[in-house]
């Protein structure tokens, strides 16, 4: 057994052309009034490791160039397709009429836990996740096709917005992976 750590060599799977290259999952994810830099560039990160097509960042969520943001990104940026729109509500109804399937992160009645969540073939999946505070606009909910939830068994009823959104995607990934 090797348990020896991978040096950055080991680690290094393909270049930043190489993964712009590579065929993406039909997974996006965006941030909804997320205020954070460093969450932003966290979830930038985590899409660039789970093959994310796209990330979008609306309202008042920051975007690419911001030294907190690439401070946690670690260079996802430049990796990661991502965009910036004004409105997400405006943003999740586009998506969806081209024919996004819209899950919302959310604790919300009638949620579904994460857990039971399975990729159809031939779907495309946007993931919202919402402000720090407020959660994902109750006018996103309200259109969603569906509602995830993270089942917690805490004493804290939630997770940071960065945190749930690696939870959700890694999940999400895997199952789409299963299908391909």
């Amino acid at each position: 057994m090797d348990r020896r750590k991978k040096d950055i060599v080991e680690l290094t799977k393909c270049s930043l052309r190489q993964y712009r290259e590579l065929e993406k999952l039909p997974l996006a994810i965006m941030a909804d009034n997320v205020r954070s830099m460093y969450n932003i560039g966290a979830m930038l990160r985590t899409a660039d490791a789970f093959l994310v097509g796209e990330m979008v960042m609306a309202g008042i969520s920051g975007c690419p160039p911001h030294p907190e943001i690439t401070k946690t990104a670690l260079g996802a940026e430049e990796s990661v397709s991502w965009r910036h729109v004004g409105d997400a509500v405006a943003e999740a109804r586009r998506m969806q009429a081209q024919g996004w399937t819209v899950c919302v992160l959310e604790q919300a009645h009638d949620s579904v836990p994460l857990d039971s969540f399975a990729a159809e073939a031939g779907r495309r999946y946007l993931l919202v996740v919402g402000n720090e505070v407020e959660g994902v606009d109750q006018r996103i909910v309200d259109l969603a096709d569906m509602v995830l939830e993270i089942p917690q068994a805490g004493v804290k009823h939630s997770l940071n917005v960065s945190v749930s959104a690696g939870i959700a995607l890694w999940h999400m990934s895997s199952t789409i992976k299963e299908l391909q």
